[in-house]
């Protein structure tokens, strides 16, 4: 099950620096220069997750395996991207493509570092990006609407449904205002499909310097009563110190996060968050070969979250044994929560909550 989340921002915001530390490689090019990352870099990052090494505790398991998720470095985006400036319209094709935005903003001074716009001004910058998405998105759904507006009044039903989905948005982004601020109840997965930059869920994370990666400054205060306003999220991090956390070993990472005042690292919170965001959770399977996390999304019943491991499971699915977590944990086990009446046998209309144990019996 893919599911991604694309870096984005202005050049010289730490983008790169940051999808260096995510991934722990240096593959993406960390320049000082606009346009350094001219292809998407894309990795897949494990999903952190504390639940799994106390199942595979109490399994006994030989070894642990982590759900994932794939982040994509994008290339800066400039003021005028969505007439083409810069490289744009090959960076908002790579937008296009990602299920949510991670928007890095510059939380800090640094005259060694250039600014394309002359300065740090984090709001200013979120609205260069978001009105630079607002305007492509705006000129895509024009350029459809015209020949489906034709059809509609020829009695196409198709086309009818299509122009009463797309009017609203048009009329928000044309207001201003993101697509995801304009989308009718229960057409969700229609506007998805319509591949709308500003549809998509965002997430700002804001890049302070070093002294302020543990409380944030005055930048990063600006952006998260921005995000509280619009219902977004927000994490803080210091781009710098995570590419040095990233290099270190287990011991000698919490002993540096220590230091700096930190309870973890803002990699994790990134992940996390953008896990979130996507409205992702998690099941896991326990025993003793290995306790392994399995990624859906919220509202998934259990057949369809027995086909993530294989379709062969959904095809011939039963019913599946299931175990909160808390309930694992505390009767230490399956065997132990059976006992207590904690195991509970659910069918095909289940649906699967964060942080269930599963068992799947199915018959192909």
């Amino acid at each position: 099950m893919g599911f991604n989340c694309g870096i984005v921002g202005l050049p010289n915001v730490g983008k790169s620096t940051l999808f260096n530390a995510l991934t722990e490689t240096a593959s993406a090019q960390a320049a000082n220069y606009p346009f350094c990352t001219i292809e998407p870099n894309v990795g897949r990052v494990a999903v952190p997750d504390p639940r799994l090494e106390k199942l595979a505790e109490i399994g006994k398991s030989q070894k642990i395996l982590p759900t994932s998720l794939e982040f994509v470095d994008i290339a800066g985006l400039v003021r005028g991207a969505s007439r083409g400036e810069g490289l744009g319209n090959q960076f908002l094709a790579n937008i296009r493509e990602v299920d949510a935005i991670i928007h890095v903003l510059r939380c800090f001074e640094d005259d060694d570092i250039t600014h394309v716009e002359g300065g740090v001004d984090p709001i200013r910058d979120a609205e260069i990006i978001e009105t630079e998405l607002m305007l492509a998105d705006l000129d895509s759904l024009e350029k459809r609407i015209v020949a489906l507006q034709k059809k509609a009044k020829g009695n196409d039903r198709e086309a009818a449904a299509q122009v009463a989905l797309m009017e609203p948005l048009i009329a928000a982004l044309r207001e201003g205002q993101p697509a995801r601020t304009a989308i009718p109840a229960g057409q969700e997965e229609a506007v998805r499909r319509l591949q709308l930059m500003t549809s998509k869920p965002v997430l700002y994370v804001c890049n302070v310097e070093e002294a302020s990666a543990a409380t944030g400054n005055d930048f990063s205060k600006k952006v998260q009563a921005r995000a509280e306003a619009e219902g977004a999220a927000v994490v803080v991090v210091s781009a710098a110190i995570e590419a040095e956390v990233s290099q270190l070993g287990a011991e000698d990472r919490k002993e540096f996060l220590d230091g700096l005042g930190l309870a973890d690292s803002g990699l994790d919170r990134v992940i996390a968050a953008g896990y979130g965001l996507l409205g992702l959770r998690t099941y896991f399977t326990v025993g003793p070969k290995e306790t392994r996390a399995w990624t859906i999304t919220a509202g998934t019943r259990a057949p369809q979250a027995a086909a993530v491991i294989h379709n062969d499971f959904e095809r011939g699915f039963i019913a599946c044994e299931t175990v909160a977590y808390e309930d694992y944990v505390r009767y230490q086990g399956e065997a132990g929560a059976k006992e207590a009446g904690k195991l509970r046998i659910e069918g095909r209309d289940y649906v699967v909550q964060d942080g269930d144990v599963l068992l799947f019996r199915f018959n192909v």
